[in-house]
């Protein structure tokens, strides 16, 4: 497996970096949880339109860039580091992974152009709260599903592994936004008590078990780059504090506890990042290995994630603690990314259960 990073890969990313600097600053961001609706609609048409990030794992035949994991990772690392309000890893990670999965061609060309496009949003509903289809009626309560007040498409999954698109429009949906503890990445509860039409079924009934578990687990491991994103800028900002704050006469900076400290963060992330990657360019290849490298990245970077905002906020002293500080959105981040698709010691058991069957 070749990790170089090839001349295109590396323009997207530094494309990434460059407009999510500029369009993604702590300002807009700030700006965008103080709406009602707590999302970036302007930055939303920038990443899908402008720069066409949305489209990057559709396939070309479907209005899509045709690109891999691997281009979607460098673009998500970005996008965490930000903290982007946009519903982009709902509709251009797990929206788009589980239609490719379970839906047939039709379903594909009515389904995927307007998701590259930037003009549907998604919302994925397959938590461990599911509805429940039942002699072709959908009947149940969802909650926690992210960014699903400003979704267009919901893709849901039940409780008898059947996978729908359905549309938010769609008569018998009722979708609330709801308090969250993350701001960058509402939560919304959705009832359903409809017959959605037959062509919203991805596959007959029960049979997208597979396809659940595939979107569930690629989106695990792309999460992955996400985190190790918002890991990144825990630590430049508080290098940058820490060059700049003076106690004793010398920036705190200087002193070894603090240097140690910063160090052990960045180990963890450099970590977080590789495996990351590595989940990414397993899932392009196809090998035997993808899922397994998905939890392993997966598991790595939550636990990165969750302890380098912690010192962040320690080393930051008492502004860190403020509401005015960056370092609180970034921490819950970390706390609702962990366990938004398993929890570290979800997939850390799910690891297990495939070596274990493995040598049995």
């Amino acid at each position: 497996m070749d990790f170089a990073l090839s001349e295109d890969q590396r323009l997207i990313h530094d494309s990434a970096r460059a407009f999510l600097t500029d369009a993604a600053s702590l300002e807009r961001l700030r700006a965008a949880l103080a709406g009602v609706a707590g999302w970036d609609e302007a930055l939303w048409r920038g990443l899908a339109a402008e720069m066409g990030f949305v489209g990057l794992m559709i396939p070309e035949a479907y209005g899509g860039a045709g690109l891999g994991a691997v281009e979607m990772a460098l673009v998500l690392e970005e996008t965490g580091r930000t903290l982007a309000p946009v519903p982009f890893f709902e509709t251009a990670v797990l929206a788009v992974q589980a239609i490719l999965a379970a839906g047939d061609e039709a379903q594909h060309r009515r389904l995927l152009p307007p998701l590259a496009a930037g003009a549907t949003r998604a919302a994925f509903v397959g938590g461990p709260e599911r509805p429940a289809a039942k002699d072709g009626r959908l009947t149940g309560e969802a909650r926690f599903v992210t960014f699903g007040h400003v979704a267009d498409l919901l893709i849901v999954a039940t409780t008898d592994d059947s996978l729908l698109a359905l549309p938010v429009d769609l008569p018998g949906i009722k979708i609330e936004q709801a308090p969250n503890l993350d701001l960058t990445r509402p939560f919304a509860t959705v009832w359903f008590d409809l017959e959605p039409p037959a062509d919203c079924w991805l596959g007959p009934p029960g049979s997208a078990g597979a396809a659940i578990s595939r979107a569930l687990t690629v989106g695990a491991g792309l999460l992955a780059a996400e985190q190790t994103g918002g890991a990144q800028f825990c630590l430049d900002a508080t290098v940058a504090y820490a060059r700049q704050r003076v106690q004793f006469g010398r920036p705190i900076g200087s002193f070894q506890a603090v240097k140690h400290t910063l160090a052990d963060m960045m180990v963890l992330i450099e970590a977080s990042r590789s495996g990351a990657y590595y989940a990414a360019a397993a899932i392009d290849e196809g090998g035997a290995e993808w899922a397994e490298a998905c939890l392993v990245a997966a598991s790595w970077a939550g636990d990165c994630y969750r302890h380098c905002s912690g010192e962040a906020i320690q080393l930051s002293g008492g502004i860190g603690f403020t509401w005015e500080h960056h370092a609180h959105l970034y921490f819950k981040r970390a706390r609702s990314s962990s366990t938004w698709l398993g929890t570290p010691e979800d997939h850390r058991e799910a690891l297990a259960d495939i070596m274990l069957k493995a040598i049995a």
